[in-house]
């Protein structure tokens, strides 16, 4: 057991918490949310002995270890199945041990390390590794690659796989779903509720989360509060203290009601196919997700479209790729009013690489494309955050965007995003990617799309922010393309599926669930 007693913790001169007292308990898995900044990674770094708490005890039991996700890793020689089974860090002081053992000649040693290698099953490690990488979505022939040969995302997955493949006790998770698709995330699910350690989670993924953890410990204004519960029970209890401030009693009122009345509407047009039906499920959450975070500073909302069209962008067996590789094939799909489609499919199938076509980024090389000229599309990239002048401000970035627009408009329109009067003139490049994220967002916003392209949206934001963006996507009256790992968005966004898979795009008949079992099948016939 982790116990803390009247901690408080510092950075720099920044309070982060006082009278923070809490049990972790062995075999336990709890989320730690909070806004950006409030001080959950470093909880994480007090955790791991790198920072002392400034009063207050940390007790924590001496032979436990401690694995992590590092956040970073630098290009290495290693092939991507070594550097998962180093961190396998018994194994690796074991092998150690026998090297010297086999220098010296010494046979009860190496009898005794080899006792060890049985009981921790050390024989079994390539294959424990492998099932973590084709877990992550590695394929096969990619497992023997140097780690250097991979992409940035693609690094942090084989850290992800290297702090799984350690015998640990307490293993710590700092937003473990960002880099993953939703296969992988699925199998993590699966993985953390086999997993007999204890495990401490920061994550802004709901869903993930109530289908993770059993208790939920919030850091907010300074302090530690502890709910019993996945994620949905925590919104549920945090709603109901919400209430007892009068005020805030009634703006919940009055999004609760805006809520029911938008569900209503769309359950009166809406069809009776399973996506439909389970849409309307999702969006009846919404009424508790907005009376949970009914004090968020994020209020924004999309303006509305210029003008739609019945067929904004459609094609007829068109075909991408990048160079001569070719990646999907005679696609026919059609996207307009009222459209609101997720994208399905592994890691690598095309899903971005649809987007960029429909984006007018990449060029078909075979069919037809059809773009209407009245299309406005605002579409969202996690490489459109490199695109910011980190030498710039918020507030320059919108008078580049609307010049004709005056400055307090801009200011407060910004305000909505949660840039503050100071904030507004901070330079981008110190900015968090979750603050980059919402400027990027506030500039689609702007521009009135009638077509929103969104690929992977909710990468960098936080749960505040996402309920938010949430939100405002119920009410935009233009199309929606969604490629995203986050369900609970997926859940409540969309209303029809397009699976990509192998080079092809079809509809998808079914929800996420029905998906999940499609790729079971998919991957137990594989095998």
């Amino acid at each position: 057991m982790i116990t803390f007693s009247d901690v408080a913790l510092r950075r720099g001169a920044k309070l982060l918490f006082e009278k923070g007292s809490f049990n972790l308990n062995a075999g336990e898995k709890m989320g730690l949310v909070g806004g950006n900044g409030a001080g959950k990674s470093s909880l994480f770094a007090l955790l791991r002995g790198d920072l002392i708490a400034e009063t207050g005890t940390v007790d924590f039991p001496n032979r436990w270890r401690i694995a992590h996700v590092a956040q970073e890793t630098e290009g290495s020689p290693l092939s991507a199945l070594q550097f998962t089974i180093d961190g396998d860090t018994e194994l690796r002081a074991l092998e150690a041990e026998l090297a010297k053992a086999e220098d010296a000649g010494d046979g009860f040693e190496m009898a005794r390390i080899h006792e060890e290698f049985m009981r921790i099953d050390a024989y079994s490690v390539d294959r424990r590794a492998a099932e973590l990488l084709i877990g992550l979505g590695f394929d096969l022939e990619t497992h023997e690659n140097p780690v250097s040969s991979f992409s940035g995302g693609w690094r942090m997955r084989l850290n992800l796989a290297r702090a799984l493949m350690c015998r640990s006790d307490l293993l710590l998770l700092d937003e473990p779903t960002n880099h993953l698709d939703l296969e992988a995330i699925i199998w993590l699910q699966d993985w953390l509720k086999a997993f007999e350690g204890t495990v401490l989670m920061i994550s802004h993924d709901r869903n993930f989360l109530d289908n993770t953890v059993d208790r939920i410990l919030e850091l907010a204004n300074s302090t530690l509060t502890l709910y019993t519960g996945g994620y949905s029970d925590y919104e549920n209890m945090r709603a109901e203290k919400l209430t007892l401030q009068q005020a805030m009693f009634e703006k919940q009122q009055r999004q609760v009601a805006h809520i029911s009345s938008f569900i209503e509407r769309f359950r009166a047009q809406a069809s009776k196919a399973r996506q439909a039906q389970s849409r309307i499920k999702a969006l009846a959450k919404l009424e508790r997700v907005a009376a949970a975070h009914i004090d968020t500073p994020f209020t924004f909302k999309f303006r509305e479209p210029d003008a739609m069209a019945s067929t904004l962008w459609s094609s007829e067996g068109a075909g991408a790729g990048y160079g001569e590789k070719q990646i999907l094939s005679d696609v026919t799909v059609h996207v307009g009013e009222g459209s609101r489609v997720g994208l399905l499919g592994r890691n690598g199938a095309g899903k971005s690489t649809l987007i960029k076509l429909i984006a007018g980024e990449i060029t078909s090389g075979q069919g037809d494309i059809t773009r209407d000229r009245r299309i406005n599309i605002g579409y969202f990239a996690q490489h459109q955050l490199e695109t910011l002048d980190p030498e710039q401000s918020p507030l320059w970035h919108m008078k580049q965007k609307a010049p004709n627009a005056r400055e307090q408009e801009l200011r407060t329109y910004l305000g909505t995003f949660d840039f503050s009067d100071k904030t507004v003139f901070q330079e981008t490049g110190t900015m968090s990617g979750g603050e980059k994220s919402r400027l990027v967002l506030a500039m689609i916003i702007w521009d009135r799309p009638n077509l929103l392209l969104l690929d992977e949206p909710t990468n960098h934001l936080d749960l505040e922010v996402r309920s938010a963006l949430t939100l405002a996507l119920q009410e935009f009256t233009g199309a929606v393309v969604l490629v995203s790992h986050d369900t609970a968005l997926i859940e409540t966004v969309v209303d029809s599926y397009w699976l990509i898979d192998n080079g092809t795009v079809t509809p998808f008949d079914g929800d996420l669930m029905d998906y999940k079992r499609y790729r079971a099948q998919a991957n137990r016939n594989a095998a």
